[in-house]
């Protein structure tokens, strides 16, 4: 098998960029290059004791409304509606917070939103801190488009909080240096083999713009869009012209350095991850919540990653990840890594789930 060299015209291709989506939110402090590291490596909770409350609080059912990583406290937080289940929750080591609104009652409102109010510019989902559902609504959405969501959300009651979006929900794709098709720039997300073959992970709405992708700007083709699912979800998968090469698992740092990738993980609200793309390098931020949805004007896409990490045009496609975990493919979302911004993020998980894949 070859090795294939990794230059600095070719370290998107090796390496996970990213590409778009941010809204209206602020940045955290420190995060124009990384996410602010929390005050021990203890800190941080590991994904299996995530992943075992959030497991709790689905077995608890209508006795719970989620679950969450406290980052001021440095503790996990499990939601519940009945007091008598505290001491379950106790028992993972998550701490109990008694709510109002359980998670059955929260996806109805989801549910409500979406039969009722799928209009462009809009977006939502689930917030366990607030045990509400947050819609986010972008500049766009005036006249009846946003009378019609008033009407809805005012019959929601106080199980739904409005937020406002700085500029226009989209996916952004531009002319650049790091993935390039005929006619767009993306940013490459996850190297993954299939049936041991290399293919890479990158952005639906970049797959179904371009069949094709090289790694420099007018210069040859390196592979070849081979699925591409946007709207509904928004991942692509691209195989590599050359089955012998060898693409290493890691990600672009835009520092001289990188950073190893062993493994896909689900991401949890709370949990403070990076971005790193072709246009904007890396930045950091929080996970604020879980299967969104955001209705783009050229359709929605749901089961997202809610995050406050700026991205700009050209970044789409490209990684999220926490240390060496693989969280999330940029989608879409509003702002910038000026004024910071809101981002969605398709689930690594389900893609190479979808597609056959696995990581290198």
């Amino acid at each position: 098998m070859t090795q294939r060299r990794t230059t600095p015209t070719t370290r998107a291709l090796t390496a996970a960029s990213v590409v778009v989506l941010t809204a209206g939110a602020a940045l955290l402090p420190g995060a124009g290059s990384a996410a602010a590291a929390p005050a021990s490596a203890q800190a941080i909770p590991s994904a299996a004791r995530a992943a075992s409350a959030a497991a709790l609080a689905a077995r608890l059912g209508d006795r719970a409304a989620g679950s969450y990583y406290d980052a001021v406290a440095h503790q996990l937080v499990v939601n519940i509606t009945d007091p008598s289940a505290a001491s379950q929750v106790r028992s993972t080591g998550a701490v109990p917070r008694t709510v109002r609104y359980s998670t059955g009652q929260l996806h109805g409102v989801l549910a409500a939103l979406t039969q009722r109010a799928r209009i462009a510019g809009t977006a939502w989902s689930i917030d366990p801190r607030q045990d509400k559902v947050v819609v986010t609504v972008d500049p766009t959405v005036t006249g009846a488009k946003r009378t019609r969501l008033n009407t809805v959300i005012n019959s929601l009651g106080d199980r739904v909080v409005v937020r406002r979006a700085a500029s226009e929900f989209k996916p952004f794709i531009a002319g650049g240096d790091a993935i390039w098709g005929s006619t767009v720039r993306c940013s490459l997300g996850f190297n993954v083999t299939v049936n041991g073959a290399p293919y890479f992970l990158t952005a639906g709405h970049c797959g179904n713009a371009s069949s094709t992708w090289s790694d420099s700007q007018g210069g040859g083709e390196v592979g070849q869009t081979v699925d591409s699912q946007f709207p509904g979800t928004d991942y692509a998968l691209v195989q590599y012209d050359d089955s012998s090469s060898d693409h290493a698992s890691v990600v672009d740092l835009y520092d001289g350095g990188s950073q190893q990738i062993t493994h896909a993980a689900d991401a949890y609200v709370g949990e403070s991850v990076q971005r790193s793309g072709s246009t904007s390098g890396v930045h950091g931020g929080t996970v604020n919540g879980l299967d969104a949805t955001v209705n783009y004007e050229e359709g929605t896409v749901s089961g997202l990653i809610d995050t406050d990490v700026c991205a700009e045009p050209g970044d789409s496609g490209g990684a999220l990840f926490d240390a060496d975990a693989a969280i999330g493919l940029t989608s879409g979302g509003s702002g910038d890594c000026t004024s910071g911004g809101e981002t969605f993020f398709q689930p690594v998980p389900a893609a190479l789930s979808a597609e056959g894949a696995t990581l290198p």
